[in-house]
């Protein structure tokens, strides 16, 4: 699994922190930026991860703002994602067990960086269940259409 991971100077360093993570875990990623604590637009960023991902260049997306709701909403906007924000393990499961998320928001100033990898973790880990959860995935695409 190759993950894209990006983020606003809000979640610069959430984002550095979960990067660690991933190396750790021998996961690979591709870093769509930022790269510094300077001010940038979370949509800038928020749009290239989700290009990332309904590419194919990246199976799953991580994106981090200030709260993660702008960068989600961004997300969100493009066809094919199913971004989700997430601030607990459960919904974290959730987002991908029953909803298919193929992105995960999360805010840099809002949680703890444990908790953060604990999300991230529990996230990665989990895999759509399909089934009745296909039919509602479906409606959902189809609205995009």
């Amino acid at each position: 699994m190759k993950i894209g991971i990006s983020s606003d100077h809000g979640g610069y360093e959430l984002k550095e922190y979960i990067k660690e993570y991933l190396d750790k875990k021998n996961i690979e990623y591709i870093d769509y930026g930022t790269n510094s604590l300077d001010s940038v637009d979370y949509p800038d960023y928020g749009l290239k991860l989700a290009k990332g991902v309904v590419s194919g260049e990246v199976d799953r997306g991580i994106a981090i703002c200030g709260t993660g709701i702008g960068i989600s909403i961004t997300c969100n906007k493009v066809a094919g994602i199913r971004c989700a924000l997430c601030s607990d393990t459960y919904s974290a499961r959730m987002s991908r067990e029953h909803n298919d998320a193929n992105i995960l928001a999360l805010g840099g100033r809002v949680i703890g960086k444990d908790l953060a990898l604990e999300i991230v973790s529990t996230w990665l880990k989990a895999e759509f269940q399909g089934g009745r959860h296909e039919r509602r995935i479906n409606k959902i695409s189809n609205i995009e259409s």
